[in-house]
């Protein structure tokens, strides 16, 4: 899977350059103007990367990226501002971010900068957030809050409720489920998965009107 990264920048002419750019290097791109309605896109989808400008309509652009680490987002974040003092930097990191390129810069540094980050972060979990709808997965402490609710699962139903956060929308069929939850150990079967899946609709939607994992027939299942 490419990595999806989030370009937030106000002007529209170095965003256009940025997104082909990060395009053409295979990369997910997904270009925002403002902030607005960025922090629910974090809610509702694995985001691999932030690139961030600070002077941002509304909101300084390192302000909401301290807001979001309160909230416990720990997707990294590049800067690419024209603050360019020491003390202007040095916030910078101080607020959340993970590297910081002044403007005007040189797209090919951009680039090497991002692969380095993401061979740092891709797939590492250990102390990420993860979430879909008002699902919460915190990894560090295995627990899910469903609305803000705990709501108790196994270490099984985590790892399976994980895999399908992480491929949202996509179909997953029984075999890909055995290989990357279950190990491919070759005791279990088909039937383990829909037994599983079963018991963890059960806990996750007991009054059955959210409707999270969908049963695909013939295929597989997959979170909606």
């Amino acid at each position: 899977m490419s990595a999806k990264i989030v370009v937030v920048e106000d002007e529209e002419d170095i965003l256009e350059l940025i997104e082909y750019n990060l395009a053409k290097e295979g990369y997910e791109v997904i270009g925002f103007l403002n902030t607005k309605n960025l922090q629910q896109l974090l809610y509702e989808e694995r985001i691999d990367l932030l690139l961030m400008d600070r002077n941002l309509p509304n909101v300084e652009g390192s302000e909401f990226i301290s807001l979001l680490r309160e909230k416990g987002f720990t997707t990294p974040v590049i800067y690419l501002s024209a603050k360019s003092l020491d003390s202007e930097i040095e916030e910078g990191f101080l607020r959340g971010g993970d590297d910081y390129i002044t403007k005007p810069f040189n797209m090919r540094e951009l680039l090497l900068r991002i692969k380095a980050l993401l061979r740092r972060t891709t797939r590492n979990v250990e102390d990420t957030i993860l979430s879909h709808r008002d699902l919460v997965l915190e990894n560090r402490e295995r627990t899910l809050k469903i609305d803000g609710k705990n709501v108790d699962i196994t270490k099984l139903e985590f790892e399976l409720l994980s895999e399908f956060i992480f491929n949202k929308n996509i179909v997953l069929d029984r075999e890909y489920l055995l290989e990357h939850v279950w190990d491919g150990a070759e005791d279990y079967q088909y039937q383990t998965v829909n037994v599983a899946i079963n018991r963890l609709k059960e806990k996750i939607d007991p009054d059955k009107t959210k409707e999270y994992i969908q049963a695909v027939r013939g295929v597989g299942y997959k979170l909606c």
